[in-house]
């Protein structure tokens, strides 16, 4: 899109150009990644490389933990906002739809295509004597995960909007991994609460991302539960029901698996278990980033403040941004929810992560370098004033006795 944009006061006109127009399909390539394993594993079976083409299978893995990170690494940040006077404009453009309605057709096509090749016997045709070896297996289903993961990033724009086309479209991309719950927890649960203790989404300070996880997943689905319950007790009716948005979800992984495997047989299902855990998981790995020890001020009242720019970790590294349809322009998305991916801005009021999501997301593993880079940094988010900080219960002493009388905070450089 080009256009030109009005420059400020007293200033010429500025030709303005989303010089990330046609960059946003290369959001196709993990959902595309399979048919290009396949085609690689062919072709080195051609050239008699039979020992390394399971290894291809890995491509998922591959993408999310070095290429892209490589690759923010190469490229750098964004740094481009676009300008006020045309968010309107950019909104309304159709084109930026289609990027993300793209992503559904392929995301099931290579759900279906890994089921046959869990179930195949023989792929002679590929090259392969009987049919994959347990790793090769295992590979794929990492991989098709990866586009499960990515998928609930696709449902998670689509689920803010209000046509309700889109919003059909974010339930039916979260059936692959099973985590329907999602539509409901992450727009009325985790934007009312985000930032707070009694958000399951929100990361406290000195919670290891392995405590983390448990916690977030059994708390979003019971909170999403709980959700709807209320909704449904308002309308006079018992949750058991399919008009209950969470149970209804639900019944749609259920009906998507049963289907799979009557047509491809139980063999796949393991697989289709360790595909949909590895998909949630990896969301849950980028809610554990998000909003790491940021704490809401409570006001007078005895509610929380608003939630504001501050409140959210973001960073602006221009090729996980194309991956993920700028989830990491975090704070402008908690202030604007329902703006559309290509309108978000990166904000200097913000705290920043010391990379992007794609690199943070391997830090998250091992939680002493987790804490290495990110403690000091929430500190000095805060100025040093610890009790400004969402901290894990359980660590709250032991915390408090080492950061409760620092003075001054640590420097974001410092270590």
């Amino acid at each position: 899109m080009t256009t030109h944009a009005a420059g400020p006061k007293n200033a010429p006109d500025l030709q303005w150009r989303d010089r990330k127009r046609y960059l946003w399909l290369l959001g196709l390539v993990p959902p595309t990644a399979i048919f290009l394993a396949t085609a690689l594993v062919w072709g080195g079976n051609q050239l008699g490389l039979n020992a390394l083409t399971p290894a291809v299978w890995w491509i998922g893995p591959l993408l999310i933990y070095v290429l892209v990170p490589s690759l923010d690494l190469f490229v750098g940040p964004d740094g481009e906002n676009p300008p006020e006077e045309l968010v309107e404009k950019l909104e309304n453009d159709r084109y930026y739809r289609y990027c993300t309605y793209l992503y559904l057709p392929f995301q099931f096509a290579t759900l279906v295509w890994a089921c046959y090749l869990w179930s195949a016997d023989d792929l002679s045709w590929l090259g392969i004597d009987g049919g994959l070896g347990i790793a090769s297996k295992v590979g794929l289903a990492l991989s098709v995960g990866v586009v499960a993961g990515i998928g609930i990033n696709t449902a998670h724009e689509l689920g803010h909007k209000k046509v309700d086309f889109e919003r059909t479209l974010s339930k039916i991309a979260l059936t692959q991994s099973f985590y329907g719950h999602f539509f409901i927890e992450h727009n009325r649960g985790h934007h009312v609460r985000v930032a707070t203790p009694e958000d399951p989404a929100s990361a406290r300070f000195g919670e290891s991302f392995w405590a983390f996880l448990p916690r977030t997943v059994v708390g979003s689905a019971r909170s999403a539960w709980r959700l709807e319950r209320a909704r449904l007790d308002r309308l006079g009716s018992s949750p058991w029901t399919l008009r209950n948005d969470v149970l209804s979800a639900w019944l749609m992984s259920v009906a998507l698996f049963g289907i799979l495997v009557a047509v491809f047989g139980i063999g796949i299902a393991p697989f289709l278990l360790i595909q949909a855990v590895f998909g949630f998981g990896l969301l849950e790995t980028v809610n554990y980033l998000e909003h790491y020890g940021l704490l809401r001020r409570k006001t007078a009242s005895g509610r929380y403040e608003r939630c504001n720019p501050a409140h959210s970790w973001n960073s602006d590294h221009l090729v996980t941004n194309i991956f993920l349809y700028h989830l990491q322009r975090h704070s402008d998305h908690h202030a604007n929810p329902t703006r559309r991916y290509q309108t978000l801005r990166s904000m200097d009021v913000s705290p920043n992560l010391p990379a992007g999501y794609a690199t943070m997301l391997t830090l998250a593993y091992f939680p002493p370098l987790w804490r290495k880079v990110m403690d000091h940094r929430v500190l000095a988010h805060y100025g040093g004033d610890i009790s400004r900080v969402n901290i894990q219960p359980s660590k709250r002493d032991a915390i408090m006795a080492r950061y409760g009388n620092a003075g001054t905070a640590p420097t974001a450089e410092g270590s």
